[in-house]
């Protein structure tokens, strides 16, 4: 048994000793990967798919065919994120035409799935000479987008909420980067086209207009009201600003808090007592002569 044992130690000194240069291999790897930094552009793409089926679109390699989203009329561009940014997003697709229309039918009616995705990383820069090229990844963002369908038009809810998670930060990373992890869109209030304002009759030729509340989560998990998780956000909820507000109302509390004192209660107090008046019983002199307080009392020899 003993034998045994020596015969094994030397390999397993030496797993010991590239166990550790492993991992920090991997650390560098990753740390080498691009992230995005904080308002970093992510553009959307989206499942080109058939208007007559709806199956998606295969290019000549049997892959599938991405394409950029509608291009929204406030940017001029297709829609896209900005890392770690929390806000309310506008898209207008500025006029729906025959064939976008009936694919919002096979969204709407669930037929096939507005099946979006981001890249997780930004394009690497930077190429190492021998290296194999940093393959981009994706995360797929599927938009559940809700409404009804009426032989002439239909109704969608277009006001869509967009959770965005980030990876776990790392140590190396600056503290205002990172890299995606997973996300979800779905539209809210669909059953109130009667008397919402966040749906939309719809006819071809029409204009889409999209609102988008995006919000971010530093981690995978989910946010707790209570427990170990609890959610501070990631798009800057805490300004320099908010602390400094913070201090100064603190100080114009604790200031405004002394004049009163001093001001006003302390000279009250000091008028409506007298000698030994400062003892924890005593009263001091009150025209009757001297009190119980605690006090000087006449040396009797």
């Amino acid at each position: 048994m003993a034998s045994s044992i020596t015969r094994l130690l030397p390999s397993l000194v030496a797993f010991l000793c590239l166990f550790p240069s492993a991992l920090a291999k991997s650390s560098l790897e990753e740390a080498a990967l691009p992230s995005y930094h904080y308002g970093t552009a992510i553009p959307v793409e989206c499942m080109n798919r058939s208007i007559e089926t709806g199956e998606h679109i295969q290019d000549a390699r049997d892959q599938i065919q991405w394409i950029p989203f509608p291009v929204c009329n406030e940017t001029g561009k297709p829609l896209e994120f900005h890392y770690g940014i929390e806000t309310e997003l506008n898209c207008t697709i500025p006029i729906i035409d025959d064939p976008f229309f009936h694919l919002l039918e096979f969204y709407v009616h669930s037929d096939a799935p507005l099946a979006c995705r981001l890249p997780a990383r930004p394009p690497a820069h930077v190429e190492v000479i021998g290296e194999k090229p940093v393959e981009p990844e994706y995360i797929p963002l599927v938009f559940a987008l809700a409404g009804t369908l009426q032989l002439s038009h239909m109704h969608i809810s277009t006001h869509l909420n967009v959770l965005l998670h980030s990876t776990p930060k790392h140590h190396i990373h600056p503290h205002d980067s990172g890299v995606l992890d997973s996300g979800a869109a779905y539209s809210t209030s669909p059953l109130s086209h009667m008397a919402g304002s966040d749906t939309r009759r719809l006819v071809i030729g029409d204009p889409l207009p999209l609102s988008f509340s995006i919000r971010w989560f530093p981690t995978p998990a989910l946010p707790k009201t209570e427990g170990r998780v609890e959610w501070q956000g990631m798009g800057g909820h805490i300004y320099a600003s908010t602390v400094f507000y913070s201090i100064v109302s603190f100080i114009a509390g604790v200031l405004g808090s002394g004049a009163y004192f001093f001001g006003i209660i302390l000279p009250k107090r000091l008028r409506g007592r007298g000698m030994g008046g400062a003892t924890p019983l005593g009263y001091g002199l009150n025209g009757k002569g001297v009190g119980n307080g605690w006090g000087y009392s006449k040396r009797i020899d």
